[in-house]
């Protein structure tokens, strides 16, 4: 009997999938790129041989065919125990994770014009996995659910209040599967319970966001109405002025094309005008290329402030925890972040950095830092399968 449970994880052109035992150890993972593409294609994570997909392949043909690579290979036998999603955006309707049916839909639909990049395409692997396996249990886990305990003062704009009361223009957040792992963790690694630990939590890749979190709940959180807001990202701005759009306008630039630069074309990457690759731009920056210097230095600053901001929001603090691809792997920028912040009394340890906490228990901070820091990988598809499980009672 099958015993396994799926996670999906649908983008504009890919999707990834992942498969764990009802024990939730993962089994396997796979990835479809470059979907609706003549160069579609697919691989399961660890394997050298690609996955064949159709030409221009989309998302219900790729899952199809994942799905069919997972059974030839006997990773899956029989159809799933339980189907997670992730969502990007769920709105003030999703506080928790919700199993789907019709009118969880209709409120993912209702609430797509605040992720209009994310939500319909988080929909579509959705409705092609209900086609695949109409009869398992199907889960969607929201980004934005873990934020809705932040408290009023934290999600208000200071805008008319009609923009909050007709058109819901608040502060949302994002990542919060990875900063509710982080509270998890931390509490483990810390012997305290989750529900009494409190942390700084930043998640670093090409998306970025910063949560206060106080026993065990999201009170304040850098991103906001969108993913935009907060700290530089990988192509992302982050904060700016907003007069900003108006002056571009002036410049002959328009709306669209705006928001095409903050998204797209800004971040490390702008900032270095060669990659929003980390790793790259430290190679670079090493050898003494200025813009790539720029872009590291300004990440940098901007988080140290954040992290700063953040100690506002809380009444104790148990650790700084950095998570997320850059943050788990880039000892540089921990180090030149914390360097920022010596007046809170964080200090680097600068041999267990290096080996990113591998050797200590996840910490890098220290011997005389006032707070723990630490580093701890972060596992989003992990608490994907284990809300399947819950709200599928298996």
């Amino acid at each position: 009997m099958e015993d396994s449970i799926l996670v999906v994880n649908s983008g504009s052109s890919s999707v990834k999938l992942a498969l764990f035992d009802k024990h939730h150890q993962k089994k396997a993972s796979a990835l479809a790129e470059k979907l609706n593409k003549t160069d579609a294609t697919a691989q399961i994570t660890g394997s050298p041989e690609p996955i064949a997909l159709p030409e221009n392949a989309n998302h219900q043909q790729a899952l199809q065919v994942l799905i069919e690579t997972f059974t030839q290979k006997e990773l899956l036998q029989g159809q799933p125990l339980a189907i997670g999603h992730r969502v990007v955006h769920g709105g003030e309707t999703f506080r928790e994770a919700a199993l789907i049916d019709i009118d969880t839909i209709a409120a993912i639909k209702k609430v797509s014009g605040l992720a209009p990049l994310h939500n319909p395409v988080n929909l579509v692997g959705i409705e092609a996995m209900q086609v695949l396996f109409p009869s398992v249990p199907q889960v969607a886990v929201f980004d934005t659910a873990y934020h809705q305990s932040l408290p009023e003062r934290a999600y208000r704009y200071a805008l008319p209040k009609h923009c909050y009361e007709d058109w819901g223009v608040r502060r949302y957040g994002f990542h919060g599967t990875s900063h509710y792992f982080m509270v998890q963790e931390a509490a483990r690694l810390l012997s305290k319970p989750a529900e009494k630990t409190s942390i700084i939590s930043a998640h670093l890749g090409n998306g970025c966001s910063i949560t206060a979190i106080q026993d065990g709940k999201s009170i304040d959180t850098s991103m906001g109405l969108t993913p935009l807001e907060g700290l530089v990202m990988g192509t992302r701005s982050g904060d700016v002025d907003p007069g900003l759009f108006d002056y571009l306008a002036g410049q002959g630039v328009s709306a669209s094309d705006v928001h095409a630069m903050l998204n797209n074309e800004s971040g490390l990457l702008g900032l270095s005008g060669h990659t929003n690759d980390m790793r790259t731009l430290c190679e670079l920056a090493e050898k003494g290329d200025k813009p790539a210097r720029l872009a590291i230095d300004v990440f940098c600053f901007r988080l140290a402030r954040y992290i700063g901001a953040m100690t506002a929001s809380l009444r104790h603090l148990d650790a700084v925890v950095f998570t997320g691809g850059i943050g788990e792997n880039s000892a540089e920028v921990r180090r030149e972040t914390i360097k920022h912040l010596s007046l809170l009394g964080l200090m680097m340890d600068p041999e267990l950095n290096q080996q990113h906490g591998k050797e200590s228990g996840n910490r890098v901070s220290h011997a005389d830092s006032r707070f723990p820091i630490l580093t701890i990988p972060t596992n989003e598809e992990l608490v994907i399968a284990q809300e399947a499980s819950r709200l599928a009672r298996l």
